[in-house]
């Protein structure tokens, strides 16, 4: 392997690097239309993008391209023999498709999930049809585009509401969990305006919460050992919820929330459930290489997927409490060797020699 190229969408500071091998730009993002309070909470930090260089770097030579409207063009120049894919995109519920698009047209390998599988799984409810229909349990819900509609759709209570398109818990709030019809117009209004996209209202499950590291493909792909979200050490009188707030406000470097047991205590049958739901969800909605996925249990104690992360987090400092890192570690695997990891499953997928 000769080179490798890693793309990302930027952080928001600007940083530039050089040597003698490979030149690094990473300049701000400044085109959205709207910025809100959670606006690049998707978006990796330059930490994170030269820890991703730095792991890369230990077996191969490594190039950075930005993913903007230019990466088409310089994908073009530099014809790398593989990409390692983190970027979220630009704009739209189908943003982090536009790479690995741009990738396939130009017949350049990549790491991690094809456009269809990442626009299905960023669109909640068109993932959540595919999980019905192979009957993988996930919670009812429906997907409210007006208030108008909210007005004709009996909705189950309590319920959560999210925006559709969005990840990183961005837009699910403490106040996100509905128990009045009063609060439910409130939530959805907010989306709707805030999001400028539907809303996803889903049945809420008053059960224990997990996240699954799964990486690989095929016969390899194997499951990390299960992170449980420890919701009752949320401060006192919130909603039990990994909400945008215990996600990025409350669980700080400086005064950090002990909210997470990994390996979770489980009992064997569970463990098998939530396990078994995560490989067939994998699978059914053609995963590659990694995911994290989100399972949260019912009334009856039975595991159901929240969501699927095909791009998932992987903040490089334990402290921040990065799921897909943090399972990697309790599977004996550092950070350096987790990414090389994927990128391994990633050529072996594709038979790069």
């Amino acid at each position: 392997m000769k080179k490798q190229i890693m793309d990302e969408v930027s952080a928001q500071e600007e940083y530039r690097e050089e040597d003698d091998e490979s030149e690094i730009i990473v300049a701000s993002e400044t085109k959205l239309q709207q910025t809100r309070n959670d606006t690049y909470a998707e978006w990796d930090t330059e930490e994170t993008i030269l820890a991703v260089k730095a792991a890369l770097e230990q077996r191969h030579t490594i190039s950075m391209i930005e993913a903007d409207e230019l990466a088409f063009q310089k994908f073009l120049e530099v014809q790398p023999d593989i990409v390692f894919n983190i970027a979220e995109g630009l704009r739209g519920p189908s943003r982090e498709a536009q790479i690995p698009a741009m990738l396939e047209m130009l017949g350049i390998p990549y790491t991690g999930s094809d456009p269809l599988t990442l626009g299905t799984c960023l669109d909640k409810s068109r993932a959540k049809e595919i999980l019905s229909y192979y009957n993988i349990p996930t919670p009812q819900f429906h997907v409210i585009s007006s208030l108008d509609k909210l007005a004709r759709t009996p909705v189950e209570l309590p319920s959560i509401v999210k925006p559709l398109y969005e990840g990183s818990s961005k837009g699910v709030l403490n106040a996100s969990v509905v128990r009045t019809k009063g609060e439910l117009r409130t939530q959805v209004e907010r989306v709707l305006s805030d999001y400028d996209e539907p809303a996803l209202v889903e049945k809420f499950l008053p059960g224990r919460e997990f996240t699954v590291a799964l990486m690989g493909n095929n016969s390899s792909l194997r499951v990390f050992p299960i992170i449980e979200i420890l919701l009752d050490k949320l401060p006192p009188g919130v909603n039990p919820i990994y909400s945008y707030e215990a996600k990025w406000v409350w669980d700080q470097l400086d005064h950090p929330i002990n909210m997470y047991d990994c390996p979770a205590k489980l009992t064997q049958p569970l463990e098998k459930k939530i396990k078994d739901i995560c490989i067939r969800a994998f699978h059914v909605l053609r995963c590659r290489d990694w995911c994290r996925i989100d399972v949260r249990l019912d009334e009856q104690g039975e595991p159901s997927i929240i969501e699927l992360n095909p791009l998932p987090g992987i903040l490089p400092n334990p402290d921040d409490h990065s799921a897909f890192p943090m399972a990697a570690r309790a599977a004996g695997m550092p950070y350096n060797a987790m990414l090389n990891n994927v990128l391994d499953a990633a050529i072996q997928r594709l038979a790069i020699v």
